[in-house]
């Protein structure tokens, strides 16, 4: 059986706390897992989470499963459509990764891989964080969902009955989950859960 391998991205926009979630949860799907964040998103690594370090993230003894990548270094494997892997998340995706890579911007490892994703037809998927949007932003967005891209806010839903912020990012990791097509569950469907 091949190798079951994503990529895995975080951006500078608020919501460290969903790409944490994630991390901690995809590992149990992917035998290899590409990880980098962008420049921007270590302040916010930082406010947030207290995070200092990107290898903060990834959960002691699922090291082996996570490949560390600098969001600078284009030579990357994701960075060459020659190279397999099932696709990408981007949690959180700032509407500026997203306006590059809807524009074909290919500055750093994040947006090249993107666009490895678009031209290969592999799974793109960008957790947008941002409220209000623009219309520059739903235009970039509208591009990107034209050209194969999975757009989910990070918009939980509440009729699962959260009882704290860890359940509404459950919520949100949960749909990311489906969108991969695994099997595991961290919320219940509507109408499949206990009223």
């Amino acid at each position: 059986m091949a190798e079951r391998r994503l990529f895995v991205a975080i951006t500078g926009a608020s919501g460290a706390v969903y790409a944490k979630r994630f991390i901690e949860v995809v590992a149990r799907h992917y035998d290899r897992i590409y990880l980098t964040a962008s420049e921007n998103s270590t302040p916010i690594l930082r406010d947030e989470l207290g995070v200092v370090e990107l290898e903060a993230l990834v959960a002691k003894g699922e090291g082996s499963r996570f490949v560390l990548l600098d969001p600078g270094d284009l030579s990357a494997p994701p960075a060459s459509g020659s190279h397999d892997y099932d696709g990408m998340v981007i949690i959180p995706c700032s509407m500026g990764t997203a306006g590059r890579i809807a524009a074909g911007v290919s500055n750093d490892l994040v947006t090249r891989a993107a666009d490895v994703c678009l031209k290969e037809r592999r799974k793109l998927i960008l957790v947008v964080r941002e409220t209000p949007l623009s219309l520059i932003h739903l235009e970039n967005l509208t591009t990107l969902a034209r050209a194969g891209a999975t757009i989910m806010p990070a918009s939980p839903g509440f009729y699962h009955k959260p009882e704290k912020v860890e359940d509404l990012v459950d919520f949100v990791v949960d749909r990311v989950l489906r969108q991969l097509g695994t099997q595991e569950r961290l919320v219940d469907g509507w109408g499949e859960g206990a009223s």
